[in-house]
């Protein structure tokens, strides 16, 4: 069974058609929309500020989603993609985005929609990330602008893949 738990009185809501693996974990000020999943051995720590996930969300397995306390909250848009063991902190992220394996976003950083994040790459404090590209590196820098093939084939099949994997363990 996930664990769910309240801190200081706060629990975390969920919106419908939601799957929570049965060992994530959501804590304290963690409001998520519909069609959301979160994945395997999947942190979102909502105990020191709050985070607001958007519709057909992602947090694939291992993934840790966490603030900075009294300074950073979490805002992901909608039909946003967190990969494999992706650290996502104190950070704005609007729709459509991809975030690849094993990245860092870190606080204050800002990503555009219609964009990936590579695997590996580590967005740093403060970095406003633009939309329509590919960010990618240590510390990640603009490789690229993002194309139409892209959006659909990489951040949108993702996102829409996600959404029928859940639905395997409802059945």
């Amino acid at each position: 069974m996930a664990i769910i738990l309240p801190v200081k009185g706060i629990l975390p809501q969920m919106g419908e058609n939601c799957f929570i693996a049965p060992n994530a974990t959501l804590v304290g000020d963690v409001t998520m929309g519909n069609d959301c999943s979160v994945w395997f051995n999947a942190v979102v720590r909502g105990d020191v500020n709050s985070i607001r996930i958007g519709n057909k969300v992602n947090i694939q397995d291992g993934a840790v989603l966490h603030c900075t306390y009294q300074k950073t909250q979490v805002h992901l848009g909608n039909n946003v993609s967190v990969g494999h063991n992706a650290i996502v902190h104190g950070c704005k992220v609007h729709d459509n985005v991809l975030i690849g394996m094993g990245a860092i976003v870190m606080d204050n950083v800002e990503i555009g929609s219609n964009t990936i994040i590579a695997a590996g790459a580590v967005v740093t404090e403060g970095t406003k990330v633009p939309a329509g590209c590919i960010f990618a590196g240590v510390p990640a820098k603009k490789i690229k602008d993002i194309n139409e093939e892209l959006i659909h084939g990489e951040i949108n099949r993702i996102a829409t893949n996600y959404l029928m994997y859940s639905s395997w363990f409802k059945e």
